[in-house]
């Protein structure tokens, strides 16, 4: 399979390791200080499919410029869903292929099975406030990370008295909070805590590196060329 990085940081370094490793061929790395590759020098012409990790600020821009080519892209840029329903339209009416991640990594994925199925059963245990706490690198431009909010979103869905979430401090009794820190070269830590009077229920993942983060990425592009419309990582993994 022919890929293309958008994106040619430490993440798509290190998908580019990965990529290799299973054969694939990176035809196009598209950053414009990283290696200062464009969309029109050829390369991405030639590719099968994209994987974009950017950042929030042009990240949808290069979604549009990808379509333009009909390529799949995989992503897993975050701080720009706002604008995820015009994506999403696009699959549906154009024929587009996207597939969104907020995480790739199968232990993340695992950890968001184990908090659904967790909210739906803390739900009518009112003695239990919950909250969280996410930890990532100093060079993550996003807070909360969007693996946080995506946990959180789902603890909002499964528990009626949480209604939204807000970053580092509650104003109200309803409100779910996700504290943020930034710290050195950390990968990602992702906390849930559920605390009573009595005792504490945690889950908790912390990423060793972001090899398992680019091998998902990859697994996504295998699976994003064969397959159409907007995707995710529940269509891949099949929980």
């Amino acid at each position: 399979m022919k890929i293309a990085l958008i994106g040619y940081g430490k993440m798509g370094k290190e998908i580019e390791k990965i990529a290799q490793s299973r054969g694939h061929e990176i035809v196009a790395r598209i950053d414009p200080i990283a290696t200062g590759e464009s969309f029109e020098d050829g390369g991405f012409e030639t590719a099968d499919v994209a994987i974009e990790f950017t950042t929030p600020k042009v990240a949808f821009s290069n979604y549009r410029k990808c379509f333009e080519y009909n390529k799949p892209v995989v992503s897993g840029t975050t701080g720009w869903l706002d604008k995820l329903p015009e994506i999403k339209k696009a699959c549906s009416e154009e024929g587009q292929t996207f597939f969104y991640a907020s995480n790739f990594s199968v232990g993340v994925n695992i950890l968001f099975e184990l908090n659904r199925y967790l909210s739906k059963i803390m739900n009518d245990r009112d003695e239990y406030d919950v909250e969280m706490t996410e930890v990532h690198h100093t060079q993550k431009l996003d807070a909360p990370s969007g693996t946080a909010i995506s946990l959180a979103e789902d603890i909002i869905e499964n528990i009626d008295r949480k209604k939204q979430w807000k970053l580092d401090k509650a104003e109200k009794d309803s409100d779910l909070v996700i504290k943020a820190v930034r710290e050195g070269e950390v990968p990602g830590i992702h906390t849930v805590r559920y605390e009573s009077d009595v005792d504490e229920i945690t889950i908790h993942h912390s990423a060793k590196s972001r090899k398992g983060f680019a091998l998902g990425a990859v697994l996504a592009a295998e699976f994003a060329a064969k397959n159409k419309g907007f995707l995710g990582m529940k269509d891949m993994l099949k929980f």
